[in-house]
């Protein structure tokens, strides 16, 4: 009787993941600016990094899994959950605004940097833009498709429809792939490259951390239906697919934000490829 619980908190049991997750994230940054200033033994440390963050993920989250079979995810539990991924989304939202930032910095005042850019913003290095109206807007639609389709997924799994969850993530899946597929192939043909000026830079590092974050929203939801073909998820207890449907919409919203700032009005005048 002693160990009974007899309130609402689950009281974590020691961990070694926090520790070896920590360690595998300053192991993986290391090897990044190793291979940065061009120094050797990069590919071991940060290969120890990457092996490191991904067992920690695979396993933390497994245990998250197995606590919430266990009955250990009480309301309480789930409300603290929730208020976790809106805090993980809200710090998401102020990372890409940091690069927003640099792109609107760089474009509404290129006389301060008039000795990169010419004055001018495409800078006159930039003989080509990409075509918003083209592969853009295409992957725009892909995603507001993948948005509606996760929705759905999500509405199914509310009303016990398990085959229109299933359904659902299977369609987001191949949709959130097609858009990586359609993101490569715009960058191999893409008119300019990167590092050469600020619009280069600030177009690749934008576009490029947002095709990061659908390559693992779309891991998320893969993660989510595999759980959904073992029955892990119930009409009155799904946060981990809900996290899942929360993150890929913001991925969403970003890609919008994207599409009209950096495509359309980032390269308003200038030539089109």
């Amino acid at each position: 009787m002693a160990g009974t619980t007899n309130h609402d908190y689950h009281i974590l049991p020691p961990d070694i993941w926090p520790i070896t997750g920590a360690f595998s994230a300053l192991a993986f940054t290391s090897g990044m600016v190793l291979f940065m200033h061009d120094l050797s033994g990069w590919p071991i440390v940060m290969g120890l990094g990457i092996a490191g963050l991904i067992a920690t993920f695979f396993t933390w989250f497994s245990n998250i899994v197995k606590e919430a079979h266990a009955g250990h995810h009480t309301p309480v539990v789930q409300l603290h959950l929730r208020y976790g991924m809106i805090l993980f989304i809200a710090s998401e939202v102020m990372f890409f605004v940091g690069w927003f930032w640099a792109f609107f910095d760089f474009s509404l005042f290129p006389s301060q940097i008039a000795e990169v850019v010419g004055g001018q913003f495409p800078p006159k290095a930039i003989e080509a833009v990409m075509d918003p109206f083209d592969l853009p807007l295409l992957n725009t639609l892909i995603l507001l498709c993948s948005g509606t389709t996760v929705t759905w997924a999500h509405h199914s799994l509310i009303h016990g429809d398990r085959d229109g969850l299933k359904k659902g993530l299977w369609i987001t899946v191949l949709l959130g792939l097609l858009f990586t597929s359609i993101q490569a192939y715009e960058y191999a043909h893409a008119p300019f490259p990167f590092g050469e000026n600020t619009y280069g830079s600030a177009f690749y590092m934008a576009t490029g951390f947002h095709g990061f974050h659908v390559i693992v929203g779309t891991i998320f939801l893969i993660v989510c239906l595999v759980r959904a073909y073992k029955g892990h998820f119930t009409p009155r207890q799904h946060f981990g697919f809900e996290a899942a449907a929360w993150y890929w919409h913001f991925v969403d919203v970003v890609w919008l934000f994207l599409f009209v700032a950096v495509y359309v009005w980032g390269g308003w005048g200038a030539p089109i490829h």
